[in-house]
């Protein structure tokens, strides 16, 4: 029998919120054809629908690809250009609904390539109870002598991590997603040297990594990963969820991760933290601004696809301002400025207004089609960095080496 398939990226609130949607959509269509949503690791999830052409082969109907693969997959005619489709028959409120940086990552040469499903730039979390707390406020003045408040450089965001690391109590003063899977230490390489005024680009606009400002961000993050006075000690082995999660659990008092992380803590049911979260602009060096990271998740539609109509049709009705709030209270992040301002939405994650000026902030990586295998090298040359003792301006020039061989 005929399956309508989805690739699904591995995370709860994704795969409920899928489940209910379209448990609606086909009660509504009265659709009869069986649906199959696989959930998928980040690795797995490139390679079924990428790297073994699952797209294009139809192997998927509908997958969620990230902002940064879709440079590649449209490149690769994997998935399928919606721009007849959206000029035809455009999704609820499009483009208005959105904040223009989530539309401009999967339009390529005027063409769209997917819908915007689930977002939340980078941002500092942390732990507004243990923050607020008078007699910590006090100890901290003692000791430091400036008040507690949300970083606003490294060197506070160090100090503030040792004043807050206390193993005896399972809380540590920060976590890292340190797993190495081409994602998560390539996005805190990017922070750190944005927040130190650097850039990945040169002057020609070629990927360029070895530079003053990227050894200081890599010297400060290898001594921060491996330092047990203010870290968790299984960054290491945390992804982004993993790392959410230990924040979510009470295990930190503060995280830098994607903004969904912070809103999942007051909806789901494993939160010891409700309540007591909130987010601020991420710390900088002292002669730089902050800066904020957008990667995104797209809905896209396999090229490869038997049900293309059937694939769009599902696709305009998982983005409408209700599906929207539906992915929110589901402990995802809804894409529409409508989500952002919903006052329920407000009620429930006090700070997700805030969305609009990490947006101000938010940066976005290189769009080229050899930027997989560039973050493959920059996470390889970060992961050298804190297992290792080669200095960093070493591994730098390494790594720079192997990317103009690939550029």
């Amino acid at each position: 029998m005929e399956k309508f398939r989805i690739a699904v990226r591995k995370f709860e609130p994704f795969e409920t919120t899928l489940k209910k949607l379209w448990e609606t959509f086909s009660a509504e269509n009265n659709l009869s054809i069986e649906v199959e949503m696989i959930p998928l690791e980040l690795h797995d999830l490139y390679e079924e629908t990428l790297a073994k052409k699952g797209l294009q082969n139809g192997d998927w109907d509908i997958a969620h690809i990230n902002t940064d693969w879709i440079f590649d997959a449209a490149k690769a005619k994997a998935v399928e250009n919606l721009s007849p489709l959206i000029a035809h028959n455009p999704p609820h409120n499009f483009p208005e609904g959105w904040h223009k940086s989530l539309l401009h990552l999967q339009e390529i040469n005027n063409d769209v390539f997917g819908l915007p499903f689930h977002d939340g730039p980078e941002c500092l979390i942390y732990r507004k109870d243990l923050f607020e707390n008078s007699l910590e406020k006090e100890t901290f003045k003692n000791q430091f002598g400036y008040e507690l408040q949300p970083p606003k450089t490294w060197e506070q965001f160090t100090q503030i991590a040792e004043f807050f690391n206390r193993p005896e109590k399972d809380l540590y003063g920060c976590v890292f997603a340190n797993y190495p899977d081409g994602h998560n230490m390539v996005f805190d390489f990017c922070l750190q040297l944005w927040t130190r005024g650097g850039s990945l680009l040169d002057i020609n606009n070629q990927i360029s990594i070895n530079k003053p400002e990227a050894v200081k961000a890599l010297d400060f993050y290898r001594n921060i990963v491996n330092n047990k006075k203010t870290t968790h000690p299984r960054s290491k082995d945390f992804g982004s969820v993993e790392a959410g999660m230990a924040f979510a659990t009470a295990e930190a008092a503060m995280a830098i991760n994607w903004f969904g992380f912070a809103s999942m803590c007051e909806v789901i049911e494993a939160s010891k933290v409700k309540g007591k979260v909130d987010i601020a602009e991420l710390p900088h060096d002292e002669n730089h601004k902050s800066a904020s990271l957008n990667v995104y998740w797209l809905y896209t539609i396999g090229s490869g696809s038997k049900h293309k109509a059937l694939a769009y049709k599902f696709l305009q009705y998982a983005t409408t301002p209700e599906s929207d709030k539906l992915l929110t209270n589901e402990g995802g992040i809804g894409c529409r400025k409508s989500t952002w301002n919903d006052v329920e939405i407000n009620k429930t994650i006090p700070y997700y207004h805030k969305l609009s000026m990490l947006h101000e902030n938010a940066l976005t990586l290189p769009q080229t089609p050899v930027w997989p295998k560039v973050a493959e090298l920059i996470d390889h040359m970060v992961l050298k960095a804190i297992n290792g003792t080669a200095p960093s301006k070493e591994l730098l020039e390494e790594t720079q080496n192997n990317i103009q061989k690939i550029i």
